[in-house]
């Protein structure tokens, strides 16, 4: 049973349906894009490479829903980008590509892809979804599974989902969609159902007939490849898969045709199982306006160390980096970083190099603080302190960047490969989707969904 807080007054079966919750980023990068730029709200907006004047070759990561309006998608080549929407650039005069009969209404904005930044608004929405749910499977960048289970019931199910959204949009400023089912696969089915911002409750009493008028390719798991032989074989809605002999399927499929009749079904006994052992454990908190007073700030940080270090001594981790985050107007993210000589678990050492890294930001407007430690070691042997180990002398190493946290402020950063599908979270991590259009399959580092 669960230590973290659920539903007084309900009771629950070991047996009863699961509560799983699928959130899922929006046009995660763009959303990215305008919180650094929040002029950029409701423009059409491409986050992509290769869109500069006399570059050849580049693809789109990404597309906000205005920019789809005028036909860019998700891993289309960024040529084919520019000639349906183009840039807002080039309505400078002085632009190398500036075109006279161009209109603003029939431009956008380009934006190249910035993993740093996005991984580090990412990890301010996983800290969210830790803290909603006891267990978290992170997919990729821009998605994640929750088990609820203990948090919440069916009777008020909807009522949790619209408070992560809310958190998230609120303390994040990102919009996600949610589906909640009692299966992984339906879960996910849900979060596409009523993009963007959308919010979808399958319960378990209503999910054969939620699945049955879903048109193949909707399925989890299935692209255009799959759906077409699907087709080919009289199966044009989830219902006929369900309604169908399983053997052709998996004559035809494998053992993937089994997994598809099932789904179909609404039949996934998967749990939603972390991927790994986390890489840094991490809190954040902000403000609700910039603050440049020292005292709030380090009272904030020392709140957080103090976080950080419980979970790390909950999860029997030890650590050899602790680093600080400070954000400022209007969305610059800069981190310190320390490392350490070895495998610790030091609660008080925690606190101090986090103050004094944070000292270079103590007179500075803050909009939001945090802390974590990483480089984590699991290992049952006794947990390891540096008494009486302080400031000076230490090897250390000290990282700063806008969006810049070396790459590991993920606390799961792990690839799904049961998805089927190019997330936005996929750049440099290429998976076995089947729809990307002829001749892109080396733009598989910059795709993701078109929905």
């Amino acid at each position: 049973m669960s230590d973290g807080p659920r539903l007084p007054g309900v009771e629950r079966e070991d047996d009863e349906d699961r509560i799983v919750l699928h959130v899922d980023a929006d046009c995660f990068y763009a959303s990215c894009e305008r919180l650094r730029e929040p002029e950029l709200e409701g423009e059409p907006v491409v986050v992509g490479m290769g869109y500069e004047p006399g570059d050849t070759v580049g693809a789109v990561a990404t597309a906000s829903y205005e920019a789809r309006e005028f036909g860019v998608e998700s891993a289309q080549a960024i040529s084919t980008a520019l000639e349906r929407l183009p840039r807002r650039a080039a309505l400078d005069p002085g632009a190398p590509d500036h075109d006279p009969d161009l209109t603003r209404e029939e431009t956008g904005h380009y934006r190249p892809v910035d993993m740093d930044y996005y991984e580090s608004i990412a990890e301010d929405v996983q800290s969210i979804l830790h803290d909603c749910a006891d267990v978290v499977r992170e997919v990729s960048i821009d998605e994640a599974y929750l088990d609820v289970t203990d948090r919440t019931a069916w009777e008020v199910a909807d009522g949790f989902a619209r408070h992560v959204k809310d958190r998230i949009r609120r303390e994040v400023g990102v919009v996600v969609s949610v589906g909640v089912a009692p299966t992984m696969s339906a879960a996910k089915i849900a979060s596409d159902y009523d993009k963007p911002d959308g919010l979808t409750v399958v319960r378990p009493d209503e999910l054969r007939e939620f699945l049955a008028p879903l048109e193949v390719d909707l399925l989890h798991g299935v692209g255009p490849v799959t759906a077409r032989e699907l087709r080919e074989m009289g199966l044009e809605t989830a219902g006929d898969v369900a309604a169908a002999d399983p053997g052709p399927l998996v004559e035809r499929f494998g053992e993937r045709g089994r997994e598809l009749y099932d789904r179909a079904r609404g039949e996934d006994d998967r749990r939603v199982e972390p991927k790994g052992d986390p890489k840094s454990f991490s809190r954040e908190s902000a403000f609700a306006e910039p603050v440049a007073e020292p005292e709030p700030k380090y009272e904030q940080i020392e709140t957080l160390a103090a976080a950080v270090a419980d979970r790390a001594r909950r999860e029997g981790a030890l650590y050899r980096t602790v680093g600080v985050k400070a954000v400022t107007p209007p969305y610059d993210v800069n981190t310190r970083e320390r490392s350490l000589p070895g495998p610790v678990d030091d609660p008080d050492l925690v606190d101090r190099i986090a103050r004094d890294l944070f000292g270079e930001f103590e007179d500075d407007p803050v909009r939001k603080v945090g802390v974590r430690v990483a480089n984590l070691e699991f290992a049952s042997a006794d947990q390891a302190s540096l008494e009486g180990w302080g400031s000076d002398g230490e090897s250390s190493t000290d990282a700063m960047g806008t969006g810049s946290d070396g790459g590991e402020d993920l606390e799961s950063e792990s690839q799904d490969a049961e998805e089927e599908k190019n997330d936005e979270g996929s750049v440099g991590r290429p998976t076995g989707r089947d729809d990307l259009p002829p001749g892109q399959t080396s733009l598989a580092d910059f795709t993701s969904r078109s929905r």
